[in-house]
């Protein structure tokens, strides 16, 4: 355009060279072109209607004030401003421009749609809802004033008819589109449009073609694009996309049987003559007859170093106990109260000492809780029993002379306060550090009802420890059931291989077998390490009649039998495995029978049980001379367990699974199976499932959970109605399995090691009996 100062008469432009002056105004205000280029070009598209042009139409240059999107208003024409010499010239100042972004702004605020982009400016702002806000650290000062409240312009689009088909055509040949200030960046200039009023948050910019270098198209991406993804981001779950949902496969086999009934164990005998508690069986038989053998103690060469009788064993539980009531102050105070709980630290090694301290613990009306002996300050398995001892606030820890000399100490030589663990006294309990009672002193022990009686700890497959409450009616009833399943006699006596603190090792070799006055041969794991004969050896030494052993034992005492020629097992008329449940223990118990049987083991007397932290003792066999049914196997397609079905296979292929029953049902018990997923629905015969019981020989709680203890101990299993099958609550046993023929209990594994992969249900027990049933001397034993 020529020098405005012309009175001649204006020519309108065609469109075409509008669009041209357009574009070229849009590279110059970018930075795409140089003035001096610009010039060149400009005067290179107005060179045959330079004669005509000496003058613009006045109406192109109005300036007004927008007050709203909906209005447009024309203002007069103003004054012009000598030019600041860092401005860009007003005669490159291209009020077509002008119009057609007023043009764009009001057919798009109609439409409300995006404006069609490849290239957007940084100072064109995204919707709040899509976008996060660029980070404006990076932009230039003149970007930054551009947000800053200002005028805006806009040109009336009424008398300028011949802008819309230029503007339709531009929208629809062009790929990119400027920034809405693109005549502004220069200082001096004025906005083109804007988009004002009380709800406009966007500036949104003008659509032409342009022609931009990759460097410039690389940096605004790259200040446009967001520092953090936009927070709908954050919540759209890509793994659907990535992994392919699998469908169910149509030929999988399902469950076809009927639904399954409880399934009742046979009465709890009454009337027995059972002393009427545990501890009115342990003052019986300490004061009739305090010289039977209670509990011998081995060393580590098989030696044995002590034996315990009952009359000891009364005499130093009611010392231990009058010292706890009697002589342990705080604060002038009395430190324990009943029903405080109390730890047990005492090594594999010294079950004297630990029975000892378990039965004062009672007769004090004290809670015992078992613990392992911790190594160093900060073993880790030590911080979950630590806070177990937290959450059950126990104050005290009992142990002997020799365990305490060997624990970690702190600069005072004191016993060190381990990580995790909250603050103990500590109190051996060895004879001399003992009060002995007065002889009118009896303790006032209530060793029934729904008391706790101890709290044995259980780690799960997370690593978090829990501590599970037995009352004195459920420990009762418990050494009154195995004693019915096993026909337990007085004086009889049991060899224990197993951990005397917990599980079955307690319940046979620490509680039952007082309630009995049996003779227990406790073997020390150190020693079945360097002679994993010397359970036997001990079998044929004392004619025992029960062993109380694991699978390990039975598969380690058979690569050390060669050369033992004296071996004899026909004393034994039980053979307790009480990891029977395992899939892998069925291999060790018939290679055990192989060599064994040649040296008076009968079949009948290998006796599987199953037992659970939370239900205590499941199911156990029996021998027939106690009522048994004779033993069965199963062979399951390991296909049909993956999809929780029992299907029955031949024995020649490699891909079933060979199990063993783990017997019948515990006295006085009643057992179901139920769905391993949601509601605790009955399964089908033919169904795998998780094992509940209902009985009063079972655990009653997490201590100090009550949400979780609720979902163990408080299961109501109902049919596939929805009907209660039962009045009384279950306990759930972790165990999976199904009930067999001559309602035998078959466990195929344990819900801590279920793994679901897709629709397919696969467990830790498997892959090991897989290993096993290839290589079992090399892969697992050898190199476990």
């Amino acid at each position: 355009m020529a020098d405005r100062g012309c009175p001649l008469q204006p020519v309108p432009l065609p469109a075409e060279v509008r669009e041209s002056l357009a574009e070229l105004e849009l590279e110059l205000s970018e930075g795409d072109i140089t003035q001096k280029g610009y010039e060149k070009k400009r005067a290179k598209l107005l060179a045959r209607y330079i004669p005509l042009i000496q003058g613009v139409d006045p109406s192109l240059q109005v300036e007004s004030r927008t007050p709203g999107p909906s209005q447009t208003t024309a203002a007069a024409p103003k004054q012009q401003k000598p030019r600041p010499t860092n401005s860009r010239d007003e005669r490159f100042r291209s009020d077509v421009h002008t119009e057609a972004v007023q043009a764009a702004l009001a057919k798009y605020k109609e439409r409300k749609v995006p404006l069609p982009s490849k290239r957007r400016s940084v100072l064109v702002h995204s919707s709040v809802e899509t976008c996060t806000p660029p980070d404006t650290s990076s932009a230039s000062e003149d970007e930054g004033s551009l947000r800053r409240p200002g005028r805006l312009t806009s040109t009336p689009l009424q008398s300028h008819s011949s802008v819309e088909p230029w503007l339709d055509r531009v929208i629809q040949g062009s790929s990119t589109s400027s920034s809405a200030s693109s005549t502004s960046s220069h200082p001096g200039g004025r906005p083109a449009a804007a988009l004002a009023g009380p709800t406009a948050h966007t500036l949104i910019g003008v659509p032409v073609n342009s022609r931009v270098s990759s460097k410039i198209q690389q940096l605004l991406n790259t200040l446009k694009r967001p520092k953090r993804p936009p927070l709908k981001e954050f919540f759209v779950d890509d793994v659907e996309e990535l992994l392919e949902v699998q469908q169910p496969d149509p030929n999988q086999p399902k469950p076809e049987g009927s639904q399954m009934v409880v399934l009742k164990g046979e009465p709890l005998a009454v009337g027995t003559p059972l002393p009427p508690s545990l501890l009115a069986a342990l003052q019986r038989w300490g004061t009739m007859q305090p010289k039977a053998p209670c509990l011998t103690a081995l060393d580590t060469t098989g030696k044995a170093i002590y034996t315990l009788t009952y009359g000891k064993l009364w005499s130093r539980s009611l010392k231990l106990a009058y010292t706890l009531l009697n002589k342990l102050t705080s604060k002038n105070e009395p430190l324990l109260k009943p029903g405080d709980r109390v730890a047990l630290v005492f090594p594999n090694s010294d079950p004297v000492m630990f029975m000892v301290a378990f039965y004062g613990c009672l007769l004090a009306e004290l809670v015992p809780v078992p613990i392992e002996v911790p190594l160093t300050r900060k073993d880790a398995g030590s911080q979950q029993i630590g806070f177990l001892l937290g959450s059950c606030g126990v104050a005290l820890a009992l142990t002997t002379d020799a365990c305490q000399k060997g624990l970690p100490k702190a600069q005072t030589g004191e016993v060190a306060t381990f990580k995790g663990w909250p603050p103990l006294t500590w109190l051996v309990i060895d004879g001399k550090h003992l009060t002995k009672p007065p002889k009118d002193w009896h303790p006032l022990a209530q060793d029934e009802g729904a008391g706790t009686a101890y709290i044995e700890y259980k780690t799960s497959k997370e690593g978090s420890t829990v501590g599970i409450t037995v009352s004195h009616s459920s420990l009762l009833a418990q050494c009154r059931a195995l004693t019915q399943a096993c026909g337990y006699l007085e004086a009889e006596t049991l060899t224990n291989v197993l951990d005397f603190k917990r599980d079955a090792g307690l319940w046979h070799g620490v509680l039952t077998s007082v309630m009995n006055k049996m003779h227990v041969i406790s073997i020390p794991y150190a020693l079945m390490k360097v002679n994993p004969l010397s359970w036997i050896q001990k079998v044929c030494l004392y004619k025992a009649q029960t062993a109380l052993v694991k699978s390990r034992d039975m598969h380690w005492s058979l690569l050390a039998q060669r050369g033992q020629r004296d071996v004899s097992l026909s004393s034994l008329r039980m053979l307790i495995v009480a990891d029977g449940a395992n899939p892998w223990s069925i291999s060790s118990c018939d290679a055990f029978l192989n060599v064994f049987q040649s040296r008076g083991l009968r079949p009948e007397v290998i006796c599987p049980c199953a037992c659970s932290s939370e239900a205590l003792t499941v199911a156990i066999r029996r021998p027939p001379d106690l009522g048994g049914p004779p033993p069965r196997k199963a062979v399951l397609s390991m296909n049909g367990l993956s999809y929780g079905v029992i299907r029955v296979d031949t024995e020649e292929k490699l891909s079933v699974l060979t199990v063993q029953d783990v017997g019948q049902v515990m006295p006085g018990a009643n057992v179901c199976v139920v769905k391993v997923d949601g509601a605790p629905y009955l399964c089908k015969t033919d169904e795998v499932g998780e094992i509940c019981v209902d009985s009063s020989a079972t655990g009653t709680a997490y201590y100090g959970l009550l949400g979780i203890t609720k979902n163990v101990f408080e299961t109501i299993p109902v049919t596939a109605g929805g009907t209660p099958v039962s009045n009384r609550p279950f306990t759930r046993t972790g165990l999976l399995g199904f009930i067999g023929p001559d309602n035998l209990v078959f466990v195929v594994g344990k819900l801590d090691g279920l793994m679901v992969v897709g629709v397919r249900r696969h467990n830790a027990d498997d892959i090991v009996a897989t290993a096993l049933a290839v290589e079992p001397m090399k892969f697992v034993y050898r190199g476990r």
